[in-house]
Parts: C-alpha cells; structure tokens; sequence
C-alpha cells in the first residue's frame, strides 16, 4: 500500500490538513530532532487566509495528489502501548528512551489508528512543535535533571483548554483557527511540569453533549467498537487515551464530561471537588459546575496528572476553597489496603429499573462484591427526596450563553462575540443546532430560576453529607452511567452526572467490567468534599485487587512502526465427496474477518451452504455465520465481528461445516485457526 499523503493548504485554518502535516513531521527519527527541517512540503497556495468565523462558501476542484515517502519511526525497541508514566520515567532514566522518542511513538500510533484501522477520530489537531519541545526537554533532563514525574512526558489536552501556541476550537468551526492570548492555569502548570502536549483531542462542540460529535472534529468512534459513540463531551481525551495515543489526557466535567467517557474506555477519571483545580481558560459552559481534569488508563497516573494541576488560582474564585490549607497529596496518599475498613453505601436510587438499566447494574454489584473480598463493607443506601432535590438543579441552561459571551469578549482573535453569532453564521454541527438555539433563548443573566437552582445545589449538598455522616460512609457507589455507549445517531440515555455537578463533591468513575457486547462500564465514587486524594485511594486499592484494565483489540501494539497486517490463513472442510476451501483474512484493526469460498467436487446444485460455528463450552453449537448457501461454489463476503465473536475466533471457538445434499447435516468440522 502506498503511504498517506500528507499536505499543507498554506492561508487555510482547516486543522484536519494541519494535523496530517504534523503526523508526518512527528514521524521523523526521533534521533534528530531537528530532521523535519529537510522534510519537503508541498504547499498549495489558496489565496489569502479565510477567517475562520468568516461566513464563505467555497468551490473547491481537485489537483493531482504529490506523493512523497513519509519517514518511519526508526527505534521501535520501547513499547509506549498500555505504559505506565512510572514505567516512562524509568526507562528515560535508565536511558532506554528519549522524550523524543515516545513522542515520535505515540504520533506513529496515532497515525496508524486514527484516521486508518478503526478510524477513531479522536484528535483534532497535532502540535507541530511536540518533538522540538520534546527534544528539549531531553537536553534538560541531561544537563540540569527532571523537573518531576511529568517531565518529558506526551499528553493530550481537550480541543476546549487555551494554549497560546495551538488554536483551540472548542470542537466549533466558528474557533478553529483561533490561537487564545495565554495558556489555561492548568496548561500552564503542566509545561512547567515538564509535560509534552502532544495535540488538542474532539470533543462534544462547546462540551454540550455527550456523544463526541462536533463541527470541526466530526464524530469521535469508540475503540472498543467503533459502531458506538466515545461518550463526551471529552470522548476524544477518553478514545484517546484508551488507545494509547498519549500517557495521559485532559478532559472537563460539566455534568458527567469526564466520567462518561472514563466508564466507556475502562479508564480512570476524576470530577474533583469544585475548586481543586481551577477552570480559568477552558472554555466555559457554566463556571459554577464546570471543573477540568485528566483521564488516565491506571490510577496511579491519574494520581501524578492530579497532583501536577491543582491549586489556588486569582482569576478563580472557587479555589479560594485552598487557601491556608495543604494541598491533597495524591501519590503520597494512594494506599492498596484503603479499601480494608472502608465504609460504601450503594445508592439504590441511581442503579435503575429499566432493563437497560440492569446489565450495568449488574456489573456495579459483582464490582461493590470485589471490594467487599477486598474488606470494604458495603451496605444500600437511600437519600430521601434526594429525586426532587436534584431535579431543576443544573445551571448549564442558565449560564451557558452569558458565559460563552466573556470567554470569547477575552479572545481578540475570536471573529463571533455570542453563541447567537455562530447560529446566525451556521458555524456549528447540525445535531447541537436544535440545544444551541435553546440555549441561546436565554434572556437574563439572574433569574429567579437561577436562585432556585443554588438553594437545590446548597439542599443536595447537606443532604449527601448528612447521610454520609450518619451512617460513617467514606463514599457513595453507582454505575457512572446506567448503560452502554450507544450506537453512533442514536441518543445516550442513562447518564447518573448530576449528583456531583450540583454537589460539588468529587466523584470517581473506575472500571468496573465489560458488557456480554465487550463494552466497558463504570463504578462510580462520590466523596466528601477536598477528599479527593482519599476518593482515589480507594480506587487505587480495588485497581490493586482486581486488575480491571483491559485494552482495546482494535489498537494493538505497532509493528515496525505499523499497525499490524492483516493475517491471510485457509481452512479447509470435507464432506462426502466435497471440498470446502475457504482464504480468511483477518484485520484485528478493523475487527472484520474477509473470506473467500470455493466449493468442488461436487455439482453446484448439490452444494446447500458453508457455515461458521461457535462451540458453546466444549460442544458443537450453532451457525454463527452463513458464508455461503445454496448452488454457491464460489462466494466471498466479509463479517465484521462483535468482541465476543473476535475472542472466540481468537480462542479456536470457531469452526466451518460444508453442508451438501449428501450429507445434508455437515461433515466434519474444521477449526478456525488464525495463526
């Protein structure tokens, strides 16, 4: 196959040509950081650059594609797949592998997987500048030591936090070119960590969703099936991370925004305490529920990602909540026994009783029923009235359009001052269109609604912590959302969000096992206000005990710098005088199994059909797949294959029969072997 090819369109404020330019410098040997200077570009001149809240239609004509040899990752040898930020700072330590390096890793995964292989869609752009920065921050490490745990380290930022150097869009085509005036208080803080943002990820447009589809990011996919949405609205930070893209990524909560994807991806993900970490220069949905912060494949990374961006901030006030006390200690306080002589209370009310609702709660109970093996004891609970309290309690209908409007009154390049600009301008995806209007409908900063809300949010608050109190529980339990990510168009239901948004106490979604379909799902902590680091403790010691991390099959390790090929394996069944020969071809990537049949031997019209069959605990079972029928000698065909059939095929579960007018109930079987 011939490699992508990747230009600039120089004036042109389309991220999506801009990443594909910086996945092919990110590509050069990490070993010479300065080697894209001698890559060749091609510029496609288009004439002066287009604003990007600029209301234009343009033709666009077809030119000839210049090619050009992408160069390939030259040290394969360190495997950033599923790797730990420990395990990351020991080998750049022990100088098994430079910042560089990774970096040049992880664009390499990127670009094997997002847009190709299971086509995620996860990124929106890349920073050009990744592998200089990177570079740098070696020469550092050599001459004058590590700054911290994050020194050298690729992550990725939400497309929603202001970076001075990278536009940020906010997932609306109205901000895609536009480069904020400073870096947001946590981007700050993890440059001089030593972090390396590695890209801006997609998110739901302006956070208000949660299913990951926006006007300049498109529709994010699901890695563990690509069939179903990410969850949102950080489900490109959550698709991301879950396919290795970047160690760590950073995502907003509103209403669920970090949890929801954590729970899809079997990831690890904190909405802390309001105030813990400021929100100034994440754009706005509504400053008093809104909170940023990371999403992490293992505890102990979230932990690391936690402790570097927390903190008191002037230009927000919620973190006043800090001043003259310690800072939770994150790392320090993670503990594998914490769950012994731990207090839960499941709470009853938001496990549902629809039957969507029960195979998440299912996989909550077996996971409460892990932390009891692990000591914790774990009793039900009910908050009364606690249904009415938080019904009316949310604020994103209240604060969105007006915050929106100062967000953007402090970003000069901006070229829309108002939600109603970028509905007139019909900058926005047209599945936000019908809650961008209401939204906008809004007339008055203060309302009485708005009084309402904040006495509901004051009354859940007390509520949650009386109960908590009386019975001495050091956390809440339920699934983060009721059920499984849904299939791309259609509508998520089951979202459990909003006990932490109008509490504003921290609440942790941790893996909590996978669906019959291979999805993942979410157990969710809520704890006592600034106890977070206690919060992820308990996370920490269930991750010990019960190991639930599993990544997705669809992006495996990389091979020579490269997805894996496809496998090409044939299998061959009899029956009576019949031949069956069958070439497989399995892409894991894709998860599709292609096949070819041909049938001889026998007249067509004798052949009645060539199955697939999965064996159901050691016996024969039924026909999975048809792959041909009757009077076919010849067929061809391809099967894209759920999880549960994808472990099968990769267990020897499978088997063909070849069924003939001779013998009508098959012959022998053939298993299915991929090798």
């Amino acid at each position: 196959m011939e490699p992508k090819v990747s230009r600039l369109i120089s004036g042109s404020p389309c991220p999506r040509l801009r990443q594909m330019l910086a996945a092919v410098l990110a590509l050069v040997p990490a070993t010479n950081a300065h080697a894209h200077s001698t890559l060749p570009a091609v510029l496609l001149a288009v004439g002066p650059a287009v604003h990007p809240a600029a209301h234009v239609a343009v033709h666009l004509s077809v030119q000839p594609a210049v090619q050009t040899a992408i160069p390939r990752v030259q040290d394969q040898s360190f495997e950033v797949f599923e790797t730990s930020i420990s395990e990351m700072q020991a080998a750049m330590t022990d100088r098994q592998v430079t910042s560089a390096q990774l970096v040049a890793a992880y664009f390499a995964r990127i670009s094997a997987y997002d847009q190709d292989g299971p086509a995620l869609n996860s990124m929106i752009r890349l920073n050009p500048n990744a592998l200089a920065q990177a570079a740098a921050l070696d020469q550092e490490r050599a001459t004058r030591g590590v700054r911290g745990p994050l020194h050298g380290i690729p992550i990725i930022l939400k497309d929603n936090y202001d970076t001075a150097d990278i536009p940020t869009s906010g997932g609306s085509i109205a901000l895609a070119g536009v480069i904020p005036p400073d870096d947001a208080f946590q981007v700050a803080k993890l440059r001089e960590a030593g972090a390396v943002i590695l890209g801006k990820s997609n998110l739901h447009e302006l956070a208000l969703g949660i299913t990951t589809i926006s006007s300049t990011g498109g529709q994010t996919r699901n890695p563990y099936d690509p069939a179903r949405n990410p969850g949102g609205s950080s489900g490109g930070t959550g698709a991301a991370i879950a396919a290795s893209f970047g160690a760590i990524g950073w995502g907003s909560d509103t209403c669920g925004s970090i949890r929801i994807p954590a729970s899809h991806h079997n990831l690890f993900g904190l909405r802390p305490t309001k105030g813990l970490s400021s929100i100034d220069g994440i754009i706005p949905l509504s400053h008093t529920q809104d909170v940023g912060g990371p999403l992490a494949r293992t505890a102990m990374d979230l932990a690391i990602g936690l402790d570097a961006t927390i903190g008191t901030d002037a230009a927000d006030q919620a973190t006043r909540i800090l001043a003259d006390r310690p800072l939770p200690r994150f790392v320090e306080e993670l503990d594998a026994e914490a769950l012994r002589g731990a207090r839960v209370g499941a709470l009853t009310m938001l496990f549902g009783e629809d039957s969507e609702d029960q195979e998440h709660a299912r996989l909550v109970r077996a996971a409460l029923q892990q932390m009891t093996d692990a000591g914790a004891e774990v009793i039900d609970v009910e908050v009364p009235g606690l249904d009415s309290i938080l019904a009316g309690s949310s604020l994103i209908g209240h604060e969105f359009k007006w915050d929106l409007i100062d967000y953007l009154a402090a970003t000069p390049a901006a070229g829309v001052r108002s939600l109603q600009d970028i509905l007139d301008g019909g900058l926005f995806h047209v599945r936000l269109e019908g809650a961008f209007r209401r939204r906008a409908q809004t007339e008055e900063r203060d309302t009485a609604a708005i009084s309402r809300a904040m006495a509901k949010r004051v009354e859940a608050r007390a509520a949650v912590i009386a109960i908590m109190d009386e019975l001495s529980l050091d956390a809440l339990a339920y699934p983060t959302i009721r059920r499984r990510a849904a299939r791309i168009g259609d509508p998520q239901g089951g979202s459990n969000c909003q006990l932490s948004a109008t509490t504003g106490l921290p609440a942790l979604s941790v893996p909590a096992g996978f669906s019959g379909l291979g999805m993942p799902a979410g157990l969710e902590l809520l704890g006592r206000p600034l106890e977070d680091a206690r919060l992820l403790s308990l996370g920490f010691s269930f991750e010990q005990s019960v190991q639930p991390r599993r990544a997705p099959a669809r992006t495996p390790p990389l091979q020579d710098g490269r997805a894996p090929e496809p496998v090409v394996f044939v299998v061959a069944v009899e029956g009576g005088q019949a031949t069956a020969h069958v070439l497989f071809e399995w892409d894991v990537t894709r998860s599709t199994l292609s096949y070819e049949v041909t049938v001889s031997g026998i007249p067509a019209d004798e052949v009645l059909a060539v199955g697939v069959h999965r064996a159901d605990g050691g016996r024969e079972g039924g026909v999975v797949y048809r792959i041909s029928g009757p009077g076919s000698q010849v067929s061809s065909g391809e099967i894209s294959m759920s999880s549960s059939e994808r472990d099968a095929l990769m267990e020897g579960d499978l088997y063909l029969r070849l069924y003939t007018t001779g013998i009508p109930s098959g012959g022998p079987a053939a298993a299915l072997q991929v090798p």
